[in-house]
């Protein structure tokens, strides 16, 4: 059977269909009779080779793309179409605008961004007729305007990480072997505790956990996020599975104090630390885990 990748496996059956009225040509005012017993029939698809039929005026036109061609096979052949990749409903000017307020606002939902074009063509006539929302959403999907997050904090640090993340590829990781890297985090619980002081407070729960066989190395929950409660749960997860290769932490107050820089290197583990305002560059499990 042929593949998706044959170029002439369309062509082949659309000649193997049409070949026998080229072959015996029908009597004068009989071809609709024949393209109409044609039409009745079912056909192997050539791909996937389930039955499949053709309509009168496709087979019609095959008919007459093949009759005085030399190459009948070559003429019947899929060509690409002049405006493939194009949008003929989408005028220059509809385009314009809605790339445009497409980076003026990228947080914007589709949805969004078609309402204001559609309030826009009411005072421009430029704009007019304003393609169907279906358009516009193919339109934007083709050029990759997506949906962009707003960075919750509007700082130097943050603008940057954005716009690193928008002009890098971002792609997923896993160490090559067990212990060969850790993740540690914390992780704000849901609920308050009372305290044995009678206060109330939010726990937190640290996590470290291996990158490559996703097993959890330690789980505590504290009440803060110091440098000594990090290095208390670090030295808790050494003495269950020993020395990883290296450790990834955030930027935190705690993940930078030198304690903890000064032990890993008397211990032989790399420290290393994610990108400022770069949450993805944690491994998913670590989350996860701490959620649970």
């Amino acid at each position: 059977m042929p593949t998706k990748e044959d170029p002439d496996c369309w062509a082949r059956l659309r000649f193997t269909i049409i070949g026998q009225l080229l072959a015996a040509p029908p009597p004068k005012g009989k071809l609709r009779g024949e393209l109409e017993a044609l039409a009745q029939k079912s056909w192997c698809h050539p791909v996937n080779g389930t039955a499949v039929r053709f309509s009168f005026s496709t087979l019609e036109r095959w008919y007459y793309a093949a009759r005085h061609a030399k190459d009948p096979v070559a003429a019947l052949r899929r060509h690409a179409r002049d405006d493939a990749g194009a949008f003929r409903q989408l005028s220059a000017a509809l385009i314009q605008a809605l790339t445009t307020q497409y980076r003026a606002h990228p947080g914007w939902t589709v949805q969004l961004h078609y309402d204001n074009l559609l309030a826009a063509a009411e005072q421009e006539a430029v704009l007019q007729p304003l393609s169907s929302y279906s358009t516009i959403r193919r339109y934007m999907k083709a050029r990759g305007y997506h949906r962009k997050r707003t960075p919750r904090r509007e700082t130097p640090g943050g603008r940057q990480a954005e716009a690193r993340l928008e002009r890098l590829e971002v792609r997923s990781y896993e160490a090559e072997y067990v212990q060969g890297l850790w993740h540690a985090d914390f992780h704000h619980g849901s609920r308050q505790v009372l305290t044995a002081e009678g206060g109330w407070t939010t726990p937190l729960l640290l996590c470290f956990i291996d990158d490559h066989s996703r097993l959890v190395c330690h789980l505590q929950w504290y009440l803060n996020e110091t440098a000594e409660v990090l290095v208390h749960g670090l030295c808790q997860a050494l003495q269950k599975r020993g020395l990883p290769r290296a450790l990834m932490t955030d930027n935190g107050a705690a993940m930078k104090a030198e304690e903890l820089k000064s032990g890993l290197h008397e211990l032989g583990i790399l420290h290393e630390t994610t990108l400022p305002y770069s949450p993805y560059q944690y491994v998913a499990a670590t989350i996860m885990c701490c959620s649970g």
